[in-house]
């Protein structure tokens, strides 16, 4: 990594939810490498304050469907450190039970929403009053690259989700755009994660069914997602806002894939 690399972030607060692991954590450790102190917001305790630790940051519990949980959070990080200069709401589930919407309940439907498309809504409805008082911010929303394509096999509420994030990050990139807030909706393909290996390990037929749509032929790291993070948090990105960020392997531009 270059020096230029290594400190574009100094002196700058990022608060990263679901940052234990996965994409979060990846990008966790990718923000610290280039001079941010982080904010770890998880569930889990242990697996929270030992990526915290790992990069000399702060964990803080929540909830990311809790409104008083979420609002704590930030506070947190502000009383802390005195900035909240990038939010990366990337938070996310993708539980077995949303499938087809023939097969998908209600309250799968829901827990979905709520965990993936509310917990945005909260942490950007928290997070933009701090950065409209240092006149400044980066928010970055994970959506997905199933924000922008459908498919036949179904994950019915996580789409509908990701298509809702990609939706209110756009309008809030357009609201906030002359205060010097931008929003960006991050949209990995599908990525070699815990939650994507719990979500195929059980089935290689219908992670291969994935698999060939992807030109590049493979899943994306987290490493991979966690350096577009790096570059929407920082100032090389500052003419962007309101966009759809695709790191898809060049899935969503695919008629057909090579042989």
């Amino acid at each position: 990594m270059s020096d230029v690399k290594a400190s574009r972030l100094e002196g700058r607060v990022a608060v990263v939810t679901g940052g234990a692991s996965g994409i979060g954590l990846a990008s966790v450790r990718r923000l610290a490498a280039e001079g941010a102190k982080v904010v770890v917001g998880d569930l889990d305790p242990a697996a929270g304050k030992a990526a915290a630790d790992e990069v000399g940051g702060l964990f803080v519990s929540a909830d990311v469907t809790s409104d008083a949980e979420v609002e704590n959070l930030f506070k947190q990080t502000f009383d802390t450190f005195g900035s909240v200069d990038i939010a990366f709401n990337n938070a996310g589930i993708s539980p077995p039970e949303d499938g087809s919407i023939l097969e998908t309940g209600l309250d799968a439907w829901r827990k979905v929403q709520e965990v993936n498309l509310t917990s945005v809504y909260l942490c950007c409805k928290h997070v933009i009053p701090y950065m409209q008082r240092q006149g400044k911010g980066s928010i970055i929303n994970t959506a997905s690259f199933v924000a922008v394509m459908g498919a036949a096999t179904s994950q019915i509420s996580y789409s509908a989700s990701k298509g809702g994030v990609l939706a209110m990050s756009r309008e809030l990139g357009v609201e906030f755009a002359r205060e010097g807030i931008r929003v960006n909706a991050l949209c990995p393909g599908p990525v070699n994660t815990p939650l994507l290996k719990e979500l195929f390990a059980k089935d290689e037929e219908r992670a291969n069914r994935r698999l060939v749509h992807v030109p590049m032929g493979r899943f994306g790291e987290p490493e991979e997602i966690a350096a577009a993070v790096a570059f929407l948090a920082s100032d090389d990105s500052s003419f962007i806002t309101a966009n759809t960020f695709l790191v898809d392997g060049g899935i969503s531009g695919a008629y057909v894939t090579p042989l």
